[in-house]
């Protein structure tokens, strides 16, 4: 996979985000994640009943004089976040009611495209301590290509199947806040950022619309969560702050992260986008042979390997000891490793590729560890 030189990989850039986005190459980085500041529109502080204070976000990053100056930084970050995006790259903001629709309108008018919008429902949200509205318990992201035309985007659906335990992945995800030990603190116990994202929700993030190797960079990169998933997950990140204190503490959160193996990152391929290998194509490379016995995991069913690469396989009879070894073809069955499979079992369907079983080194092993083997070969692998 081809990186350009000129990117400043798995560092932290400190700056104007939208700057910093210029000056990077034109159609460079694969994904952007974008936490960009909420304008609360907060009057004042906000109190408990019993009249302490709540510890909310104040700070300057967060205050802008209206809704037209709002739009116009909204408009420039995005527009700078569009022009790096590869032409197969995506973008995912994240925000409260009082900005996601702004950005949303902005998102379409700058030629995005909307995929999904993902609520992120909070197991442990802050209450409404003045009890006159519902407690705000959801944060909304949005998912969107860079455009409408464009043929190819990430989303690694097996593996967001195989995460949610083998069910479609919903656009609600229950997560809790950002708490106990992965909260950054500093010397006096004070929170490092305001709003410092869980890593479960970068995780999920990150593992469904990227892959190993590519380049995620955060304009507004904050605590440095994005950083942190993106350097486990094997995947290079690029981040943009304008605080120097916040990036200081990311940088020093991320060097303590371990990188995981590249086993165990590799997530689950769909299956419509894996190439096709016949089971001929193992006949052909010799990983099987013609004559061979291939058995199920059980050992009650067998059938052996023709040089064509068909299975023969007597019904009821048992190829290494019954009596049709010979490999007649009276009262048995010939055909695909998948018809053979379901006709043995009396079954309308069978997965011959995870049915049928080999012995190899005195260990049972699926044939579908061939099929891989040549997938990967043609992947580059």
């Amino acid at each position: 996979m081809s990186r350009d030189k000129n990117l400043p990989l798995d560092q932290i850039l400190v700056g104007d985000c939208i700057d910093l986005m210029n000056r990077l190459p034109e159609r460079s980085v694969d994904l952007v994640f974008a936490d960009p500041p909420y304008n609360l529109q907060l009057g004042g502080d906000l109190l408990r009943p019993n009249n302490s204070r709540v510890d909310g976000v104040d700070d300057a990053w967060d205050r802008f004089d209206d809704f037209a100056s709002y739009d116009k930084f909204t408009r420039e970050w995005l527009s700078a976040a569009r022009r790096i995006l590869k032409d197969d790259g995506a973008l995912w903001v994240i925000g409260s009611y009082h900005n996601i629709f702004r950005v949303g309108s902005i998102l379409q008018d700058l030629g995005y495209w909307m995929l999904n919008d993902v609520i992120w429902r909070k197991t442990n949200p802050m209450p409404n301590f003045r009890g006159r509205r519902f407690t705000n318990a959801h944060e909304t992201l949005i998912w969107c290509a860079r455009s409408k035309e464009q043929k190819r985007y990430t989303f690694n659906y097996e593996a967001m199947k195989a995460l949610n335990e083998d069910q479609q992945m919903r656009s609600d995800w229950l997560l809790p806040l950002c708490t106990g030990s992965e909260r950054l603190k500093d010397s006096a116990g004070k929170k490092v950022h305001p709003t410092q994202k869980p890593e479960a929700l970068l995780y999920r993030v990150l593992l469904a619309s990227t892959n190993p190797g590519e380049v995620v960079l955060d304009p507004f990169f904050g605590s440095g969560t994005t950083g942190a998933v993106a350097r486990a997950l094997g995947r290079r990140y690029i981040g943009l702050e304008r605080d120097l204190a916040y990036a200081e503490a990311a940088q020093n959160r991320i060097a303590a992260v371990k990188p995981m193996t590249e086993a165990d990152i590799v997530a689950l391929r769909a299956k419509r986008t894996e190439p096709r290998v016949p089971f001929g194509t193992l006949v052909e490379r010799g990983l099987l042979k013609p004559g061979e016995v291939l058995f199920d995991e059980r050992r009650r069913w067998s059938a052996r390997i023709r040089a064509d690469g068909t299975l023969i396989a007597p019904l009821g009879r048992d190829l290494e000891g019954g009596r049709d070894g010979d490999g007649s073809q009276d009262g048995g069955v010939v055909g695909s490793i998948h018809s053979v499979g379901a006709a043995v079992q009396g079954a309308q369907a069978c997965n011959g590729w995870t049915f049928w079983h080999v012995t190899r080194d005195g260990m049972s092993l699926p044939i579908d560890i061939f099929r891989q083997q040549i997938r990967a070969e043609l992947a580059g692998e």
